[in-house]
Parts: C-alpha cells; sequence; structure tokens
C-alpha cells in the first residue's frame, strides 16, 4: 500500500477498504452544524446516525491491534449543551463494537477571549480513544516528555521517609514513591495535553495542529503502518503520517481542497 489521498464521501471511499487493513485512524470530522457552506453541515439530532454509518466501516477496516482517535466537541444549543456526542459515544459502544478505551482533554493553552451569557470561553475540546480489541499496540516510550525542574526542589523539602512514599493527607492509606521521578528527565504524559490551537495551514476553516496526529501517530503505529483520516481536510495527518514515515490515506469531500505534501 501506497500513500494516497481519495476525494469523496468517506462511507462510500471505505467500503474499497479491505477488512483490518488499517493500524490508525485519526481524525476530526465536521462538527454539528459546522461548515456547512463547505460540506454541508449535520444536526445535531441527527449527527450519531450520520457518523455511526461511517464508524461501521472504520470498524471494519481498522486492524485488530489498532486505534480510532477521535478529536470531537459537543455544540451549544438553545443555551446548553447537546448530547450528541456523548450518544455518539454509546453508540459507538453498543451499536458499532468499538471499545472506550480513553479519553483524553486537549486544553487550548491559547484558546481565544470570549464570553456568552452563561458560560466562558471554550479552551478545551475532547480527544476519544477507541479500539476493536484489548491488544492495542501502544507505544508509550515514545511520546514521553520533559520533567521540568519542579522535582528538585520538592524533593529537597522532603524527609527520607517522605521521599521514599509519600501518603495522602486524607489517612486513605494511598501513597506514591516520591523517589521515582529522581534522576528522571522525562516521563510518560498525563491524559491532559496541554497545547495551543495554533496551525500552518490557515487557509482552511478547521485544519489540525501538527502536534495532534503527530503525538497519537508516535503512539499508537510503528513505521510503515497504515494511518488513515477520513475527514482529511487540509491535509495535516497526511504529510505528518509521512513525515514520520508511515503510510498515510485521506478521504476527503471537498474535491477543490488544497492538499499540499
Amino acid at each position: 500500500m501506497d500513500n494516497q489521498i481519495f476525494f469523496g464521501d468517506c462511507l462510500s471511499v471505505m467500503k474499497d477498504f479491505s477488512d483490518n487493513s488499517v493500524d490508525l485512524i485519526i481524525t476530526s470530522p465536521p462538527y454539528a452544524d459546522a461548515r456547512s457552506h463547505t460540506y454541508g453541515g449535520v444536526k445535531p439530532d441527527d449527527y450519531v446516525e450520520w457518523f455511526s454509518e461511517r464508524a461501521h466501516e472504520m470498524y471494519r477496516i481498522l486492524k485488530p491491534t489498532g486505534s480510532f482517535v477521535l478529536n470531537i466537541k459537543e455544540k451549544a444549543v438553545d443555551g446548553e449543551r447537546h448530547t450528541y456526542v456523548l450518544e455518539l459515544i454509546l453508540a459507538m459502544k453498543q451499536e458499532v463494537g468499538f471499545r472506550w478505551v480513553e479519553e483524553y482533554i486537549w486544553h487550548k493553552t491559547t484558546s481565544a477571549p470570549g464570553r456568552w451569557k452563561y458560560r466562558f470561553r471554550d479552551a478545551w475540546e475532547r480527544i476519544l480513544h477507541f479500539s476493536k480489541t484489548k491488544e492495542v499496540k501502544m507505544r508509550q516510550e515514545a511520546v514521553k516528555v520533559p520533567i521540568g525542574n519542579w522535582t528538585e526542589n520538592r524533593l529537597r523539602n522532603m524527609n527520607e521517609n517522605d521521599r521514599v512514599r509519600r501518603n495522602s493527607a486524607t489517612q486513605s492509606n494511598i501513597g506514591r514513591r516520591i523517589d521515582a521521578w529522581e534522576g528522571k528527565d522525562t516521563v510518560f504524559p498525563s491524559n491532559v495535553l496541554h497545547k495551543p490551537p495554533v496551525c500552518h495551514n490557515t487557509g482552511h476553516s478547521a485544519a489540525f495542529p501538527e502536534w495532534l496526529p503527530e503525538f497519537y501517530i508516535k503512539l499508537f503505529t510503528d513505521e510503515r503502518d497504515v494511518v488513515l483520516d477520513p475527514f482529511l481536510g487540509s491535509g495535516t495527518t497526511y504529510r505528518v503520517a509521512r513525515k514520520h514515515n508511515r503510510i498515510g490515506l485521506g478521504i476527503e469531500l471537498n474535491s477543490e481542497t488544497r492538499i499540499t505534501d
């Protein structure tokens, strides 16, 4: 299989993909009622049915060790958050058959200022991790982050007993080995990703920041694995996959979209 971009509705394009042929599906689909001029828009009440139909194909083509990473955020309707994302998670499990492995929170460190009558600015989005089986390929060492210099001050002010085991102040008998942090330059990240929503392709209405597909491509694939974005948009996932020597596949509905290597 070679790097390739397909133009068309991902529902029909994926039908030509073989079973169990993709290692990682990572995408941010059009949100409900969003990008109507480009993609037609999907009403919040219709969103679960629309996406689930496509998710059945994603499930079929994903390898048993593969992962499906979905970046999505519900919108507010009539002054309250709509439930379509919550309903979609349940549908992915109960109707499509995916396992809901984890939920990451993308904290947008430079979110645009704003305020609404009953809400403050949106500074986070969901990133949902699904799989077909429990045997998920996961390369945690590939996404370690710098530990920072906070450990030096913290360890310096602890007595020897606390350095070995720091017990909870609530007397719950839950403790942590603080000295396990000592002498380390990197640690595993948490499931809260503090990253700016900065994109290099500002000509697209909803471009992916490069760090997002890069993080999950490193985490869930090896070199020459197949990475698919079924809602390719400006092509960020495709470019990042190729950059890291993966086989990039993308599907884009709008044939006028300019996608560069």
